[in-house]
Protein backbone atom coordinates (compact mmCIF):
# COMPACT_ATOMS: atom_id res chain seq x y z
CA UNK A 1 0.00 0.00 0.00
CA UNK A 2 1.15 3.23 -0.63
CA UNK A 3 0.93 6.69 1.22
CA UNK A 4 -0.35 9.32 0.08
CA UNK A 5 0.01 12.51 2.19
CA UNK A 6 -2.00 15.48 1.67
CA UNK A 7 -0.76 18.47 1.91
CA UNK A 8 -3.01 21.84 2.83
CA UNK A 9 -0.22 24.54 3.87
CA UNK A 10 0.48 23.43 7.35
CA UNK A 11 -1.73 20.76 7.79
CA UNK A 12 -0.92 17.20 6.92
CA UNK A 13 -3.08 14.13 6.86
CA UNK A 14 -2.23 10.78 5.58
CA UNK A 15 -4.38 8.01 3.55
CA UNK A 16 -3.36 5.24 3.01
CA UNK A 17 -4.72 3.92 -0.84
CA UNK A 18 -3.56 1.03 -3.42
CA UNK A 19 -2.34 2.45 -7.04
CA UNK A 20 -1.04 0.25 -9.35
CA UNK A 21 0.68 3.11 -11.62
CA UNK A 22 4.58 3.36 -11.48
CA UNK A 23 5.95 6.08 -9.36
CA UNK A 24 8.56 6.51 -12.07
CA UNK A 25 8.76 7.99 -16.10
CA UNK A 26 11.73 7.19 -18.61
CA UNK A 27 11.99 9.91 -21.60
CA UNK A 28 14.83 10.26 -23.46
CA UNK A 29 16.17 7.40 -21.40
CA UNK A 30 16.27 9.91 -18.51
CA UNK A 31 14.36 8.65 -15.86
CA UNK A 32 12.00 11.04 -13.58
CA UNK A 33 9.80 11.54 -11.18
CA UNK A 34 6.27 12.05 -12.08
CA UNK A 35 4.07 14.42 -11.16
CA UNK A 36 0.51 14.24 -11.89
CA UNK A 37 -2.01 17.44 -12.03
CA UNK A 38 -6.03 17.24 -11.93
CA UNK A 39 -7.06 20.22 -13.53
CA UNK A 40 -10.26 21.55 -15.47
CA UNK A 41 -10.07 24.52 -18.40
CA UNK A 42 -12.62 25.78 -16.41
CA UNK A 43 -11.11 26.23 -13.18
CA UNK A 44 -9.78 29.89 -12.38
CA UNK A 45 -7.39 28.04 -9.41
CA UNK A 46 -6.07 26.06 -11.79
CA UNK A 47 -4.33 27.90 -14.07
CA UNK A 48 -3.15 30.55 -11.07
CA UNK A 49 -2.24 27.29 -9.78
CA UNK A 50 -0.51 26.09 -12.76
CA UNK A 51 2.13 29.22 -12.44
CA UNK A 52 2.54 28.91 -9.02
CA UNK A 53 3.89 25.29 -9.50
CA UNK A 54 6.22 26.63 -12.19
CA UNK A 55 7.54 29.17 -10.60
CA UNK A 56 8.52 26.37 -7.44
CA UNK A 57 9.76 24.66 -10.74
CA UNK A 58 12.31 26.78 -12.04
CA UNK A 59 13.73 27.27 -7.97
CA UNK A 60 13.90 23.37 -7.50
CA UNK A 61 17.42 22.58 -9.08
CA UNK A 62 16.27 19.10 -9.94
CA UNK A 63 13.53 20.38 -12.56
CA UNK A 64 15.10 18.55 -15.43
CA UNK A 65 14.45 15.39 -13.22
CA UNK A 66 10.57 16.43 -13.61
CA UNK A 67 7.84 15.01 -15.46
CA UNK A 68 4.35 17.16 -15.50
CA UNK A 69 1.31 14.84 -16.58
CA UNK A 70 -2.12 16.43 -16.71
CA UNK A 71 -5.03 14.64 -15.88
CA UNK A 72 -8.95 15.25 -16.24
CA UNK A 73 -11.34 16.40 -13.82
CA UNK A 74 -14.77 17.90 -14.92
CA UNK A 75 -15.91 20.43 -12.51
CA UNK A 76 -19.76 19.89 -14.16
CA UNK A 77 -19.84 16.96 -16.50
CA UNK A 78 -23.45 17.70 -17.23
CA UNK A 79 -22.48 21.48 -18.03
CA UNK A 80 -24.32 22.45 -21.84
CA UNK A 81 -22.24 24.44 -23.80
CA UNK A 82 -24.04 27.99 -23.87
CA UNK A 83 -22.44 30.65 -24.87
CA UNK A 84 -25.37 33.19 -24.22
CA UNK A 85 -25.13 32.18 -20.76
CA UNK A 86 -22.74 34.76 -19.12
CA UNK A 87 -20.46 33.12 -16.50
CA UNK A 88 -21.62 34.81 -13.83
CA UNK A 89 -25.15 33.78 -14.58
CA UNK A 90 -23.88 30.10 -14.51
CA UNK A 91 -22.22 30.99 -11.06
CA UNK A 92 -24.70 32.22 -9.36
CA UNK A 93 -27.10 29.89 -10.73
CA UNK A 94 -24.96 26.99 -9.73
CA UNK A 95 -23.59 28.28 -6.38
CA UNK A 96 -26.95 30.04 -5.06
CA UNK A 97 -25.41 33.41 -5.22
CA UNK A 98 -26.36 37.02 -6.30
CA UNK A 99 -25.43 38.38 -9.54
CA UNK A 100 -23.54 41.37 -7.75
CA UNK A 101 -22.08 38.74 -5.20
CA UNK A 102 -20.57 36.85 -8.10
CA UNK A 103 -19.21 39.23 -9.69
CA UNK A 104 -17.38 40.60 -6.57
CA UNK A 105 -16.05 36.96 -6.03
CA UNK A 106 -15.18 36.67 -9.44
CA UNK A 107 -12.94 40.27 -9.13
CA UNK A 108 -11.10 38.65 -6.14
CA UNK A 109 -10.24 35.83 -8.72
CA UNK A 110 -8.88 38.22 -11.23
CA UNK A 111 -6.90 40.15 -8.73
CA UNK A 112 -5.33 37.18 -7.68
CA UNK A 113 -4.16 35.72 -11.55
CA UNK A 114 -3.24 38.96 -11.59
CA UNK A 115 -0.21 38.59 -8.73
CA UNK A 116 0.86 35.74 -10.62
CA UNK A 117 1.26 37.54 -14.06
CA UNK A 118 -2.30 36.50 -15.74
CA UNK A 119 -4.94 38.26 -17.18
CA UNK A 120 -8.53 37.08 -16.57
CA UNK A 121 -11.37 38.46 -18.75
CA UNK A 122 -14.21 36.83 -16.67
CA UNK A 123 -17.13 39.12 -18.61
CA UNK A 124 -15.80 37.22 -21.61
CA UNK A 125 -15.39 33.45 -20.59
CA UNK A 126 -17.94 30.92 -22.49
CA UNK A 127 -19.65 28.66 -20.66
CA UNK A 128 -18.21 25.56 -21.87
CA UNK A 129 -18.58 21.58 -21.39
CA UNK A 130 -14.87 21.15 -20.72
CA UNK A 131 -14.57 17.52 -21.78
CA UNK A 132 -13.82 17.47 -25.63
CA UNK A 133 -10.93 19.93 -23.93
CA UNK A 134 -9.81 17.09 -21.85
CA UNK A 135 -9.96 14.55 -24.72
CA UNK A 136 -7.57 17.01 -26.40
CA UNK A 137 -5.09 17.47 -23.55
CA UNK A 138 -4.87 13.40 -24.08
CA UNK A 139 -4.40 13.35 -27.58
CA UNK A 140 -1.21 16.65 -26.85
CA UNK A 141 0.07 14.32 -24.49
CA UNK A 142 0.36 11.26 -27.43
CA UNK A 143 2.66 14.03 -28.89
CA UNK A 144 4.69 15.41 -26.45
CA UNK A 145 2.52 18.56 -26.02
CA UNK A 146 0.78 18.20 -22.99
CA UNK A 147 1.84 21.14 -21.66
CA UNK A 148 1.63 23.51 -24.15
CA UNK A 149 -2.18 22.51 -24.84
CA UNK A 150 -2.95 22.92 -21.36
CA UNK A 151 -1.37 26.38 -21.10
CA UNK A 152 -2.87 27.07 -24.74
CA UNK A 153 -6.29 25.98 -23.26
CA UNK A 154 -6.40 28.25 -20.07
CA UNK A 155 -5.48 31.42 -22.07
CA UNK A 156 -8.05 30.83 -24.28
CA UNK A 157 -10.84 30.26 -21.87
CA UNK A 158 -9.56 32.80 -19.39
CA UNK A 159 -7.88 35.89 -21.31
CA UNK A 160 -9.19 34.99 -24.71
CA UNK A 161 -13.19 34.28 -24.04
CA UNK A 162 -12.83 31.56 -26.73
CA UNK A 163 -15.69 28.33 -26.49
CA UNK A 164 -13.50 25.78 -25.47
CA UNK A 165 -16.48 23.59 -25.99
CA UNK A 166 -16.67 24.31 -29.49
CA UNK A 167 -14.59 21.39 -31.82
CA UNK A 168 -13.43 23.84 -34.40
CA UNK A 169 -11.85 26.12 -31.38
CA UNK A 170 -10.22 23.51 -29.89
CA UNK A 171 -9.50 22.19 -33.40
CA UNK A 172 -7.92 25.39 -34.25
CA UNK A 173 -5.98 25.87 -30.78
CA UNK A 174 -4.64 22.48 -31.50
CA UNK A 175 -3.12 23.41 -34.21
CA UNK A 176 -1.83 26.32 -33.03
CA UNK A 177 0.38 24.59 -30.82
CA UNK A 178 1.72 21.97 -33.07
CA UNK A 179 -1.09 18.59 -33.54
CA UNK A 180 -1.60 17.57 -36.56
CA UNK A 181 -5.56 18.89 -37.49
CA UNK A 182 -6.02 15.61 -39.54
CA UNK A 183 -5.11 13.73 -36.26
CA UNK A 184 -7.55 16.18 -33.87
CA UNK A 185 -10.26 15.80 -36.55
CA UNK A 186 -9.86 12.04 -36.58
CA UNK A 187 -10.14 11.45 -32.73
CA UNK A 188 -13.67 14.07 -32.89
CA UNK A 189 -15.25 12.10 -35.47
CA UNK A 190 -14.87 8.97 -32.98
CA UNK A 191 -14.49 8.00 -29.31
CA UNK A 192 -10.66 7.91 -28.65
CA UNK A 193 -9.15 9.52 -25.27
CA UNK A 194 -12.69 9.21 -24.09
CA UNK A 195 -11.51 6.04 -21.61
CA UNK A 196 -8.80 8.01 -20.35
CA UNK A 197 -10.38 11.11 -19.70
CA UNK A 198 -12.53 8.66 -17.43
CA UNK A 199 -10.25 6.92 -15.82
CA UNK A 200 -8.09 9.90 -14.78
CA UNK A 201 -11.35 10.56 -13.04
CA UNK A 202 -11.77 7.35 -11.18
CA UNK A 203 -7.74 7.72 -9.81
CA UNK A 204 -8.80 11.09 -8.61
CA UNK A 205 -11.48 9.53 -6.66
CA UNK A 206 -8.79 6.87 -5.44
CA UNK A 207 -6.35 9.47 -4.73
CA UNK A 208 -8.95 12.10 -2.63
CA UNK A 209 -9.05 14.69 -5.32
CA UNK A 210 -12.15 16.13 -4.83
CA UNK A 211 -11.95 19.41 -6.20
CA UNK A 212 -9.08 20.78 -8.37
CA UNK A 213 -6.44 22.00 -9.05
CA UNK A 214 -4.60 18.82 -7.14
CA UNK A 215 -1.33 17.71 -7.14
CA UNK A 216 0.08 14.46 -6.39
CA UNK A 217 4.46 13.89 -6.47
CA UNK A 218 5.29 10.63 -7.02
CA UNK A 219 2.35 8.64 -5.64
CA UNK A 220 3.31 10.06 -2.20
CA UNK A 221 2.34 13.34 -1.70
CA UNK A 222 -0.20 15.17 -2.59
CA UNK A 223 -1.17 19.23 -2.62
CA UNK A 224 -4.28 20.55 -3.19
CA UNK A 225 -5.25 24.28 -4.43
CA UNK A 226 -3.47 26.90 -5.80
CA UNK A 227 -1.03 27.11 -3.27
CA UNK A 228 2.08 29.47 -2.57
CA UNK A 229 5.77 28.57 -4.31
CA UNK A 230 7.33 27.53 -1.33
CA UNK A 231 4.80 25.39 -0.69
CA UNK A 232 5.17 23.42 -3.85
CA UNK A 233 9.13 23.86 -3.41
CA UNK A 234 9.41 22.16 0.05
CA UNK A 235 6.92 19.13 -1.40
CA UNK A 236 9.49 18.86 -4.66
CA UNK A 237 12.35 18.53 -2.42
CA UNK A 238 11.15 15.97 -0.27
CA UNK A 239 9.36 13.85 -2.52
CA UNK A 240 13.13 14.02 -4.80
CA UNK A 241 15.21 13.18 -2.12
CA UNK A 242 12.67 9.68 -0.96
CA UNK A 243 12.28 9.09 -4.66
CA UNK A 244 16.07 9.09 -5.24
CA UNK A 245 17.02 6.92 -2.57
CA UNK A 246 14.46 4.38 -4.47
CA UNK A 247 15.87 5.53 -7.99
CA UNK A 248 19.90 6.02 -6.99
CA UNK A 249 20.10 5.28 -11.64
CA UNK A 250 18.66 8.48 -11.92
CA UNK A 251 21.88 10.12 -11.12
CA UNK A 252 23.54 11.57 -13.78
CA UNK A 253 27.30 12.01 -14.27
CA UNK A 254 28.64 15.47 -14.86
CA UNK A 255 32.14 14.54 -15.55
CA UNK A 256 34.19 11.42 -15.64
CA UNK A 257 38.03 11.34 -14.77
CA UNK A 258 40.46 8.50 -12.99
CA UNK A 259 39.02 6.34 -10.69
CA UNK A 260 39.95 3.33 -8.79
CA UNK A 261 38.21 0.38 -8.56
CA UNK A 262 38.25 -3.47 -6.60
CA UNK A 263 39.55 -4.25 -9.96
CA UNK A 264 42.76 -1.70 -9.79
CA UNK A 265 43.10 1.98 -10.56
CA UNK A 266 42.31 3.44 -14.18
Amino acid sequence: MNKIIFVFASIVLINKISLAQSNKVQTNNIIKMKVEIWSDVMCPFCYIGKRKFEQALTQFSHKDKIEVEWKSFELDPTLKTDPNTSIYQYLSKRKGWSLDQTKQISQQVVDMAKQVGLTYHMDKAVVANSFDAHRISHLAKSKGLQDQMEERLFSAYFTEGKNTGDQATLTQLGVEIGLNEADIKAMFSSDLYTNEVKQDEIKAQQVGARGVPFFVLDNKYAISGAQEPQTFLNALTKAYQEWLKENPAAITSIAEGAVCTPEGCD
